[in-house]
């Protein structure tokens, strides 16, 4: 077990090290929100006005939501339930505030269930590169001699099968399983220190790949030239949500992550790292993919498909296509996974300190639901592809069990979450407790407290609102 930092609470482990917080949480935020959603939403959304009011978001949105989670977890030293309580005890507050942490336990849940899945289609694509690079050898392009309607029916054919859906689906969520029974330091620090900076070197080098075989010049201006005129109520709404969702926010494992950090880690340092680090990682994702399907020819808005369907057409074109594509999926595998972690984390000490039962025994017990629920999801999109579970409310009339998990955690229970943290931090705990752990001052603290108490709470209920009506 890592050694316990002052102030941490008896028997409760804690990060190694400062250096340890931050890798483990920069791994839960960079994940596939980053590797897959920002290139879709950028695609999709126009590039540059799009990046730009993105950035502008994490440092006036997500940043101060960051901080304020995670400071509730390092006041607690418990599950983030239970560190939302001590918070509001020693408040003088109600107690019944920590259902805003529940709501984030929950969601975090239901994410880990379909997360997993789409993780799955990770390990896919990991083992067709593997296969082609053993038949086709370095030096060629991905899927030598075959036909590109043959790559584009790559995603459809895996879709198609429900047994191997569910069985990529598990074998990710196993995995994850494996690494949060073993505990913080034996575990989720270990994921973190040593897949991390492998991550950040296999990043970088298909970056630097990118730059000098695709066309990376107009990558460059397609994702930093800020066209004004492109950016609409529809774009600004997009970006807000992006910077949200990539942050982990609102699902309760900055707040579980927080826990772990000693009482000698700078809090508002900290967080400006992650959150700088997770942006850094969305920009680079844009300038290691984009290059590539530019140089390709093919469309930036392919959306979700982007990744998955138009970058292994763009790999066929490309030296060294097959190792270059083996790698950036084994990349993606890394980001996919630290975030999972992360997700399985949330409950998982929530169970076991709640319950009192053996760290081992919580896993199994949340995994073994999340299993349930990832193999509906997985079945949604073959055997189960007509089965709509809240059909009868019509935001969900007909979406399936994925699309019915992603909506309610991304349009209901993250943003409720956030806004309640939001008002907790900024209203109803007490200043003095607040600002002892923010490890804020001067105008950026008063900076702080503005964002937190007004334009934090406006900007997510109007996220809010829209989700829920459009």
């Amino acid at each position: 077990m890592a050694a316990v930092g002052s102030g941490a609470r008896a028997g409760h482990e804690n990060w190694s090290s400062r250096s340890a917080f931050i890798l483990a949480a920069v791994g839960s935020a960079v994940g596939l929100g980053n590797m897959w959603r920002f290139p879709a939403e950028a695609g999709e959304n126009g590039g540059g006005a799009f990046v730009l009011f993105y950035i502008f978001c994490v440092l006036l949105i997500g940043l101060p939501v960051l901080l304020s989670e995670v400071l509730i977890g390092r006041h607690g030293q418990a599950n983030a339930p239970e560190s939302v309580r001590k918070v509001a005890r020693d408040s003088n507050a109600p107690e019944g505030w920590s259902v805003l942490a529940s709501i984030g336990v929950f969601a975090a849940f239901l994410i880990l269930s379909f997360y997993c899945v789409v993780g799955g289609w990770v390990v896919y694509y990991i083992g067709v590169f593997a296969s082609d690079l053993f038949q086709t050898g370095l030096a060629g392009g991905a899927f030598e001699g075959r036909n590109p309607d043959d790559i584009k029916a790559l995603m459809p054919g895996l879709f198609g099968d429900g047994s191997l859906m569910v069985a990529l689906n598990l074998g990710f969520l196993a995995v994850t399983m494996f690494f949060v029974a073993r505990g913080v330091s034996s575990g989720i620090e270990w994921v973190a220190v040593y897949l991390m900076p492998l991550f950040f070197i296999i990043f970088l080098a298909i970056t630097i790949y990118g730059a000098f075989t695709g066309n990376f010049g107009d990558a460059v201006a397609y994702l930093f030239t800020f066209d004004f005129s492109k950016l609409t109520g529809e774009v600004m709404l997009a970006a807000v949500g992006q910077a949200f969702f990539s942050l982990s926010l609102g699902v309760a494992g900055m707040m579980t992550y927080g826990a772990y950090a000693n009482r000698d880690t700078n809090l508002g340092e900290t967080s400006g790292i992650i959150a700088g680090a997770d942006t850094m990682v969305a920009l680079l994702a844009g300038l290691a993919i984009f290059p590539i399907v530019f140089a390709a020819g093919l469309a930036t808005n392919a959306g979700p498909g982007l990744m998955f369907e138009s970058l292994p057409l763009a790999f066929q074109q490309m030296p060294f296509g097959s190792l270059i594509g083996l790698a950036f999926f084994v990349m993606v595998f890394f980001a996919a996974l630290t975030s999972s972690v992360s997700l399985l984390e949330a409950p998982t000490a929530w169970t076991f300190e709640k319950f009192k039962i053996a760290r081992p025994v919580a896993t199994i017990i949340v995994g073994a639901g999340a299993a349930v629920l990832g193999a509906l999801s997985a079945l949604s999109f073959n055997d189960l592809a007509e089965f709509y579970p809240l059909g009868f409310i019509p935001l969900f009339a007909e979406t399936n069990f994925f699309d019915t998990l992603d909506g309610l955690t991304a349009k209901l229970f993250m943003p409720i979450g956030a806004i309640l943290t939001c008002i907790f931090v900024g209203w109803i705990a007490d200043a003095r407790l607040i600002d002892n752990e923010n490890g804020l001052d001067g105008a950026l603290h008063k900076l702080w407290r503005v964002l937190v108490r007004f334009v934090c709470p406006i900007v997510l209920a109007v996220i809010l609102f829209v989700g829920l009506t459009s």
